[in-house]
């Protein structure tokens, strides 16, 4: 399969528009500037640089409003709620996604404008409240930090988000972007139970041994092998490799399949110019392998790059919606049927 994905993908470059390809070079640039040989950050650089908005109580053009709320001292949730939910009483009919953004474990917030944005398309177009969540940040708080930090977030939601939804939620999923995807899956294999589904989007994994797809796109945006490895070192404990449990779970999770064996229905979705998808494609496997997940659904986007999904005018990002929201309202309906 990945042979295969590997023959369609173009020799020269991404199919972008020279707007999202002049965005990709900065962020790419102001990226690797920040990251320093000490292995701290600088904040303050990246701060100039990462537009940041504060939530809207008062609905928007697409009827999507968002409150920020304190789960804890180090922890915060910024939920959003779709039109649907000031129709029927806040939600309380709507499914629920618990949402991880990305960034190597690293950059960004909940309030990064293109976080933010995403977690309203989300929210409108299913219809969902999204319950987006500010994890800690490495290299100050590495593993398991942004484990915990979303296994406390997805309680919470699940005990009615402190109020701010009218009674627990029936249908929870749990979904996340790159590093968050990974952040995503490692949630849920810790309560499998209480999530109706998985969305990983383009999941940051990783391993010692180099991928094919690592190699051909080392140079691909977002692909850069020394900057991906600063980011592991910056998350992973003092000492380990990137065949740790947190990075290589395709493997960990042939290695402990029966502990798996209740994970819930998963969607992945692997971009055909992204350096990571030998591993996305290998995790669906290994899921698959697990038996434990009823369904396990890939959606490949073979023009795609490592988180375009951030460029809300790509034909290909329209297209995500479309399949995520139709993955949760088929997961949806099979839960209430069930």
């Amino acid at each position: 399969m990945a042979a295969m994905a590997a023959a369609a993908v173009p020799s020269d470059r991404p199919p972008l528009p020279w707007r999202a390809r002049l965005l990709v070079g900065a962020v790419s640039v102001l990226h690797s500037a920040s990251l320093r040989r000490d292995g701290t950050v600088n904040r303050f650089l990246l701060s100039l640089f990462d537009r940041v908005v504060p939530p809207n109580p008062a609905p928007d053009a697409a009827g999507v409003a968002s409150s920020d709320h304190a789960v804890s001292d180090d922890l915060r949730v910024r939920m959003f709620f779709p039109g649907a939910a000031a129709r029927d009483g806040g939600g309380d009919h709507l499914p629920v996604v618990v949402y991880f953004h990305g960034g190597g474990f690293v950059f960004h917030s909940v309030a990064s404008a293109q976080f933010d944005a995403l977690c309203r398309r989300f929210a409108s177009a299913i219809p969902a409240v999204v319950a987006s969540v500010d994890f800690r940040l490495a290299p100050e708080h590495g593993f398991p930090a942004p484990y915990d930090d979303g296994k406390a977030a997805l309680r919470w939601v699940l005990a009615g988000a402190g109020g701010a939804l009218p009674s627990p939620p029936a249908t929870v999923f749990v979904a996340g972007d790159s590093a968050g995807g990974n952040v995503a899956h490692h949630v849920v294999a810790r309560t499998p139970s209480s999530v109706s589904g998985l969305i990983a989007l383009q999941p940051f994994f990783a391993g010692e041994t180099p991928t094919a797809s690592e190699q051909r796109l080392r140079d691909a945006p977002f692909g850069s092998p020394e900057r991906i490895s600063w980011l592991w070192r910056a998350f992973l404990p003092p000492g380990a490799t990137r065949d740790h449990e947190a990075a290589n779970v395709p493997a960990a999770l042939r290695r402990d399949a029966e502990r798996r064996r209740a994970f819930p229905p998963t969607m992945v979705c692997v971009g055909g110019w992204d350096a990571h998808q030998d591993r996305q494609r290998d995790y669906a496997d290994a899921l698959r392998a697990a038996g434990g997940a009823e369904e396990v659904v890939v959606a490949e986007f073979p023009d795609a790059i490592h988180a375009f999904y951030i460029f809300d005018d790509l034909a290909d990002s329209k297209r995500l919606l479309t399949e995520v929201t139709a993955f949760v309202n088929r997961r949806r309906a099979a839960a209430a049927a069930s």
